[in-house]
């Protein structure tokens, strides 16, 4: 009981780094672009996890079937492929900020739980009942918290949708290179691949003083250490002795956090219309998550991929 205790504790203080996340990528965008503040971030990130890769080496997961050289050819190109993918659903994500709330911005990035299977379908992949109910609830609330009354959307909801599709590819890929790839040799090489791809586009697209990067520091620190480094870790070890649905319940409440991150540190404020939104959108993720563990296949569930 103390060991699901102590898991549960940590996947909620993971969700409670990942929401304010959200604050603290708005925050840094005041000074600096979003690509630059995403190459720092995913720069810091790959150095926050170096030292772990050093010592374990690039060796693939399974050696006796692979030679040394084609596991680390292998681990580079699949990082380069998650790399690029995490890089479009980052960039969507970072640049749709600009334009909406670190809530808003919370809400929809977590529709990827329910669109995962959804996508899925492309491979023909059977979707559960679970999945349609969790989906129909979420894109009510979705029509709540983004559609206004005259049919309109924000431009900033609309780049996080379509972020939101990103990240959900980014799950799919992922769950196919987790069983060839060591987890953590992944995380390293699609950071790095993300980092190189939004330090190059800031290059050409934004311009920025030392001045500016000295004061978005604090931002990009807590993206980079806090929830790369910190956030990825608290994931690993809680999700070891946790029930599969709290790790499902707590990890959802990241959206949460976001919008309670986005109220006291930003003065953000959410109408009843998008309050109710939320809600719908949150039972939505839950339900598409809980409903494989309910019928006691915890394969069913959708966890959370590297952040």
């Amino acid at each position: 009981m103390r060991n699901l205790l102590k898991s549960d504790g940590l996947l909620l203080l993971a969700a409670i780094i990942w929401g304010f996340a959200f604050v603290a990528q708005r925050i840094g965008m005041v000074h600096i672009g979003p690509f630059l503040f995403n190459g720092f971030r995913f720069a810091l990130g790959c150095l926050v996890l170096l030292p772990l890769v050093l010592k374990k080496g690039l060796r693939p997961i399974h050696p006796a079937k692979k030679s040394v050289s084609l596991g680390i050819k292998t681990t580079i190109s699949a990082g380069a492929l998650a790399g690029f993918v995490l890089f479009s659903g980052a960039s969507f994500q970072q640049v749709g900020l600009v334009y909406t709330t670190a809530g808003n911005a919370g809400f929809i990035t977590g529709l990827y739980v329910v669109i995962v299977p959804l996508l899925a379908l492309f491979w023909r992949t059977q979707t559960s009942f679970g999945t349609w109910v969790g989906a129909s609830l979420a894109a009510a609330g979705l029509y709540l918290l983004s559609v206004t009354e005259h049919l309109t959307i924000s431009f900033g909801d609309l780049l996080e949708i379509i972020g939101a599709f990103f990240w959900a590819g980014h799950v799919l890929i992922i769950g196919g290179l987790s069983s060839k790839i060591d987890s953590l040799q992944l995380a390293f090489f699609q950071y790095a691949i993300c980092a190189i791809l939004s330090l190059i586009t800031a290059f050409f697209f934004e311009t920025f003083t030392l001045y500016g990067l000295s004061r978005a520091a604090v931002p990009i620190l807590y993206g980079g250490v806090l929830s790369v480094g910190v956030g990825y870790t608290l994931q690993v070890v809680g999700q070891r002795n946790a029930h599969p649905a709290h790790a499902a319940v707590f990890l959802s409440l990241e959206a949460v956090f976001a919008a309670v991150g986005g109220r006291i540190v930003l003065g953000e404020i959410l109408t009843v219309r998008e309050a109710f939104g939320c809600g719908l959108m949150l039972s939505g993720m839950l339900f598409s998550q809980l409903w494989g563990l309910l019928l006691k296949n915890p394969a069913a569930s959708i966890e959370r991929d590297l952040r």
